[in-house]
């Protein structure tokens, strides 16, 4: 036992590597490139708490993920470990670790098939089989990891306040989402069409953090140093968006606001939001009507969005409840519940924002 902690059980580096499933010579090779910390007796005995375990899972998550050691040293290096990302961080490797295995199952049934019937293997086949069950993946490839990287303290830097106005002005991703930057009082503002500004500070010369949010926008500059586009950087996707006429991207923004003060639904509003529910309903969601980032996130949830409505049963009625923040909000009454939805749409026709939960 220890003095830092009246109910806080120590155990030795033995037993640590015991129970985590790793070599004791792992624990000193963590400790050398200065991850973990542990504790010392009088007599020089290391000893393993919650903090320094905690750490370990966030290692060995960042390991599996494909990192090396140097790498990891770097990401972590005047860091604490945050127990919720680091449990959100193992779930999404696991997960990702789970859908690539199932493909590479369903290309292994394939094949074998293919063979039970007497047709020949492919190149492609064996070239495809290589690539899906190969499990091992580039770290910052994966959303598991961006997502990681995007919830990780971020540390504002000093800059110049005139060069912000060379940062404003509107994107837009090729799918339809607008965002306007804006420079006001020596600040940098960001937003997305429809809702509020919220303040961007740099982190570096070209990347600014949202301090409210775990968002990141990072600006790119062409041959002759001008903004060209930026990426936003949110819940483990990067959506790009290149630099548009300002004016027109203002004109849009002011029809949705007057959506939003009258009160009014976009047209054709409640059938679109129908098919999206029989879509997710039938576990089979438009991916291609959705923007990148609300795709990735529809793929991620289909099973459990169809195992809710399955529950649900069939839709009975919706009502319109107005407009927040550019979304058309609906009641919809199913025949075991009530939820409530609401949807977004681009100027291009892209459904950008999707929620659902359930009232009573």
């Amino acid at each position: 036992m220890s003095g830092h902690a009246h109910d806080e059980v120590l155990i030795t580096a033995l037993e640590c590597a015991e129970r985590i499933g790793i070599t004791v010579r792992a624990l000193r090779l963590y400790e050398q490139h200065g991850l973990i910390s542990p504790r010392r007796t009088s007599k020089q005995w290391r000893l393993y708490g919650r903090n320094e375990i905690t750490r370990l899972n966030e290692i060995l998550a960042l390991k599996t993920l494909g990192l090396s050691l140097r790498d990891i040293e770097k990401l972590l290096r005047n860091h604490s470990t945050d127990l919720t990302h680091t449990l959100s961080l193992q779930r999404d490797a696991l997960k990702e670790t789970r859908t690539r295995a199932e493909h590479g199952l369903q290309v292994i049934d394939a094949l074998q098939a293919k063979i039970g019937s007497g047709a020949v293997v492919s190149i492609d086949d064996l070239t495809h089989l290589a690539r899906e069950t190969n499990m091992i993946e580039s770290s910052k490839d994966t959303p598991a990891w961006r997502r990681y990287e995007q919830m990780r303290p971020r540390t504002e830097v000093v800059m110049d306040p005139a060069r912000f106005t060379s940062f404003a002005g509107a994107y837009s991703t090729d799918d339809g989402t607008i965002s306007i930057v804006s420079e006001r009082d020596g600040k940098l503002f960001y937003r997305i069409v429809g809702q509020q500004d919220i303040g961007i500070f740099p982190e570096s010369e070209d990347r600014f953090f949202m301090k409210e949010l775990p968002v990141q926008i990072s600006f790119n500059r062409d041959g002759n140093g001008n903004i060209q586009s930026l990426i936003h950087h949110q819940g483990g996707f990067e959506d790009h968006a290149q630099k548009m006429d300002l004016n027109l991207a203002r004109s849009i923004e002011q029809k949705v606001t007057q959506r939003i003060e009258d009160q009014r639904p976009m047209p054709d509003s409640e059938l679109i939001l129908r098919r999206v529910i029989e879509d997710h309903a039938r576990g089979e969601p438009d991916i291609d009507g959705m923007s990148p980032g609300l795709g990735m996130l529809a793929t991620e949830q289909k099973n459990f969005i169809q195992s809710e409505l399955e529950k649900a049963g069939p839709v009975k009625a919706l009502s319109f409840k107005g407009v927040s923040h550019g979304l058309d909000i609906y009641d919809v009454e199913f025949e075991n519940s009530k939820m409530e939805w609401g949807f977004a749409q681009t100027f291009r026709g892209k459904i950008s924002h999707l929620y659902l939960r359930p009232t009573f």
